[in-house]
């Protein structure tokens, strides 16, 4: 087992406050966040949606990459990118959907096999599962 962690320090309201979110586990870096990066334009900060979209393509890139080397077809790359779409529903906000497009080189690899192991990785990346009351579109193909 393990595990991983974040730490958000926000200061003020939400309109006009603001936060840093800090990738406590890797050290990897501090990130600005507002209410104005997540609803508006990001303007050099990030957002929750945007960190969920960067969990969610390397989840997925690297499911995918097991499933098709389990399969005896290695992928030579995997290019992975996540659209999490954010916006008002409801009384309040919501995650609306997410958009996964994905591109790979797998010399060994048909078109209905790679297909196959497109959609099981997305149906079986934790990430995917985590966001199991989320829709997910897959656009996936072979370069």
């Amino acid at each position: 087992m393990t595990e991983r962690n974040a730490t958000t320090q926000w200061t003020g309201d939400l309109k006009s406050g603001s936060g840093n979110v800090a990738l406590d586990s890797s050290a990897a870096g501090t990130f600005p966040v507002t209410w104005a990066s997540r609803a508006e334009a990001p303007e050099g900060r990030t957002s929750p949606e945007e960190l969920i979209a960067a969990a969610h393509s390397s989840c997925y890139s690297m499911q995918l990459s097991g499933l098709l080397t389990a399969a005896g077809t290695p992928p030579e790359s995997i290019s992975t990118s996540a659209e999490v779409s954010f916006g008002p529903r409801g009384d309040g906000f919501a995650i609306t959907g997410i958009a996964l497009t994905v591109r790979a080189r797998v010399p060994s690899s048909d078109a209905a096999a790679f297909d196959e192991a497109a959609r099981k990785a997305k149906d079986i990346c934790p990430v995917s599962a985590a966001l199991a009351g989320t829709t997910i579109t897959l656009d996936a193909a072979l370069e």
